[in-house]
Formats: C-alpha cells, structure tokens, sequence
C-alpha cells in the first residue's frame, strides 16, 4: 500500500493576549489572495485555499478593509467562512487605512464615526454576527487613542467585536490604548530580517499580557530561498527590494542545509520560538503544510 502523504499535522494552539482569545499557532494573511504582492487568484481558488489551510489545523485569519480591489478580500473571506465552522474560526480584520497607494501615500482615519462605520461594514461584507479581532490597521495621529479605543470598547460591548488589537504601534499608544481598553494583540513585522521590535515593543506586550501577531515572518518572500526570489515578477513591488539582497541568500541556504530544512522553514522557526505569545501570520502558510 502506497504511503500516505497527506497526514495531519498538529498545529499549537496558544493564548493570544491575557483575555483568553485561544487562535492556532499559525496563522493565514489572506492579503495575498487579491493580489498585492502577486496577482489575484481566482475566488473559486482562494476559497479552496483557506479550507486548506484549515483541515491542516489554521484557525486564525487574518483580513482587512483595504486589501483588494473594492474590498475584495473581506468579501472572499467572507464566502470562505460560509463553508467552514465559524465557532472554529478566528477571524482577525482591520480597519484605519482610507487610501494607500506607493504614489501619494496613505491617508489614515481614526475618528469614532468611521470605526463603527467600518465595522458595521466589515460585518456585512464577511456576513458574520461579530469579529473575533478587530485591528486599528495605523495609528491616526489627529485623532486621541483614547476617542478610538473609546468607539472600540462600545463594539465589544455591543458584541460586534470580541477583542481588539493594533498595528504598527508605537509604545505611548499601546500603553494609552491598553488604559482604555485591554488590547488583545500588536501587529507588528517581525522576521531574522526585520528585529525592531525587540527593544521596545516586545517587552511592553509582554509586561501588559499583549500578545503579538508578526506579519512578514518570511521577509516579504526573501526567506523563501533562491527559487522565490529569482520568481519574483519585475512588475511586483518587492521585486526590487529582493534584487539587492540576492547575494545574501546563500548563505541562508548553507545554513538550512545544515539543519536540514529550506530556508523557509528556518525563519520559520525562528520566530515560532520567539514566545508562545507570538504567533505568526503567513500569506503562503498552507504551503509550508
């Protein structure tokens, strides 16, 4: 009898935050499914993409207003949700970016209006009864945290939202958030290539009981080895950041031959043993199953 290929991994589950929110070790950035990086896939495609990644044990999906056209991505997800157990999920969105474009920028609004605005639509979009995470995606700095927080902490109470997190952060507005209302998780980008955070962010998450949620684990496809990278499509925005690393990735691959993995696994890894309180999003986890 051929061998089965196709055995289920077990995947961690952890605490997210000091609140109770329990998510998957791993988590899946459905970002890439309507093309940032990549070209969009097709909706029957993400789909099944999402189902994969949970039958081998990813729960926590993460979403957002902002990605894709016309806010395709939520609504992808959302179709996605209809044929997985919702008691089982835990849905991560976000919202605070208006406009992003390489050109003129990002236009960013934190306003209590537009965060029950944007919750309300989130809600219809994804066709859910509430989000388990909702993330303040950047931080408007015309507007106190503390009239943001305020709007969120009506949505918890209200049960439209169960926790709230925040992305890209700094250490005064995590601490003046977390008076207002726990935080649940920090979004920050986190990889062997990017360590920031180390020196301030990560210790005030864990004085707080703040979980943090790394995005980028893989170094925006840098870890991916050679083969990703010479992959890369001259029309892609990262197509230029990799080009200049290039003569960085042998010695990555010497290294992962040597502990006999792919260089994606081991920044992987890396990060995955960072802390049970870290827990990683992946654009591609499903592939790494």
């Amino acid at each position: 009898m051929a061998a089965n290929h196709d055995q289920s991994i077990l995947i961690p589950r952890v605490k997210l935050g000091n609140q109770g929110f329990e998510v998957s070790k791993l988590g899946f950035g459905c970002m890439g499914l309507t093309g940032v990086y990549n070209d969009p896939v097709p909706e029957d495609v993400g789909i099944s993409i999402i189902k994969h990644a949970f039958d081998h044990g990813v729960t926590f999906f993460d979403t957002s207003d902002i990605y894709g056209a016309n806010n395709a991505n939520e609504i992808l997800v959302g179709k996605a949700l209809k044929q997985l157990p919702r008691e089982k999920v835990q849905l991560a969105t976000k919202f605070g970016i208006v406009k992003f474009d390489y050109s003129s920028g990002v236009v960013i609004n934190g306003t209590p209006k537009y965060v029950r605005s944007c919750c309300e639509a989130s809600l219809k979009r994804l066709d859910v009864e509430y989000i388990d995470l909702y993330y303040q995606h950047r931080i408007d700095t015309s507007v106190p945290i503390e009239d943001t927080m305020g709007e969120l902490k009506k949505l918890v109470e209200e049960g439209k939202i169960k926790y709230i997190g925040l992305s890209e952060a700094s250490p005064d507005t995590i601490r003046r958030a977390n008076a207002v209302h726990p935080i649940t998780a920090i979004q920050m980008e986190w990889s062997l290539w990017t360590r920031d955070i180390e020196e301030e962010i990560v210790p005030l998450c864990r004085e707080l009981g703040i979980g943090i949620v790394p995005y980028c684990p893989l170094g925006s496809g840098f870890f991916g080895g050679r083969a990703v990278v010479e992959s890369i499509p001259a029309t892609s925005s990262l197509e230029r950041i990799l080009t200049r690393t290039k003569s960085y990735i042998g010695m990555l691959e010497k290294l992962a031959e040597k502990h006999e993995c792919t260089p994606a696994q081991l920044a992987l890894s890396w990060i995955l043993h960072q802390g049970d309180d870290v827990v990683p999003i992946l654009v591609n986890a499903s592939s790494l199953l």
